[in-house]
Order: C-alpha cells, then structure tokens, then sequence
C-alpha cells in the first residue's frame, strides 16, 4: 500500500513544536508517515511561561528573546524535515513512475497565547487535515496541575489528532 493510497485525505499537517523530545517525535513520525504533506510547524509562546524564562541578556524585551528561540526552534525542525524528505525523495528516485513529483511545503508559525486555544486556531487557520502532536506523558496530580495540552486539543478541534509519545 502507498503512502497516499494508505492517507489519501491528509495533505496538510500541523505539528506544535515546543522543542522537547516528545515534539521531535512528532516531527519524526510525520517525516516517516506523511513524507510528502504540506506541514505548519507551529510554535506557541505562552505570556506567563516566556515571561518568567526571560533572563534579561537579550537587547529588548522578554517578548524577543522568545521569539528568537523560537524561529531558531522552528528552523532546526524545519531543516530536519527537509532533509528527511529530499532522503526520502532520493530513496524514490529509483522507482520508475509516471506520476509527478510531489512537492512538500513546510511553513513555519510563531504565535503568543495559551498553546491550547493557539493550536486550536492554528489548526482553523492553516486548513490543517490532521494534528502531530508530542504528549509529555504526565500522570496523576502533576497531571491534574499542569493538564495535558495533547489531550485538550484533541477534545478541542473536529480534526484527527495523534498523540506521540
């Protein structure tokens, strides 16, 4: 079975990236499962968290330190999907077919709000057909404290939603 035979109405995947590990394996595994999908790899900054990460060394605001290491995020993922699809392509090169080939657009979102309500929209905004997502994998009252974002937008959009862990 084909890859677009085996996902025929996947075209457009948004994967949220907060740089941990579990949001690596969700770039990973849409690199191995939808290698030729168009991807939105979105980064949310939330106020209350960036706020308190700033430390004061970046000319500017604490708004501008996290938006630099967030585009700096996003182009390392970004550059690690592309390099994932040219392997990919070059591993296809030696089927012959007559269909075209498919090109793969991977764009890049920095947004500031809460990461639950900021995928959600993100998802509505970018005409996604399915969300990646990387779940920490919390349990029980650090669960009940912290919540699980996965789980929450996954209740959240009329969208497929995978958990990778």
């Amino acid at each position: 079975m084909t890859e677009s035979s085996a996902n025929p109405s996947v075209e457009h995947i948004l994967v949220p990236v907060d740089g941990s590990p579990q949001s690596e394996s969700a770039v990973e595994y849409v690199t191995g499962i939808f290698p030729t999908a168009d991807v939105t790899l979105l980064t949310v900054i939330d106020p209350v968290s960036g706020f308190a990460a700033y430390d004061g060394t970046t000319e500017g605001s604490w708004k501008t330190q996290a938006q630099q290491a967030a585009e700096s995020l996003l182009a390392e993922k970004r550059s690690m999907l592309q390099a994932e699809t040219d392997e990919s392509s070059n591993d296809d090169a030696d089927i012959d077919t007559d269909t075209e080939s498919i090109s793969q657009t991977i764009e890049t979102v920095v947004e500031f709000g809460e990461p639950v309500e900021s995928i959600q929209e993100a998802a509505d905004t970018y005409d996604v057909d399915q969300i990646v997502i990387g779940s920490h994998g919390r349990a029980g009252l650090q669960r009940i404290i912290v919540g699980s974002v996965a789980e929450n937008v996954m209740r959240g959009v009329s969208i497929p939603v995978t958990i990778v862990r």
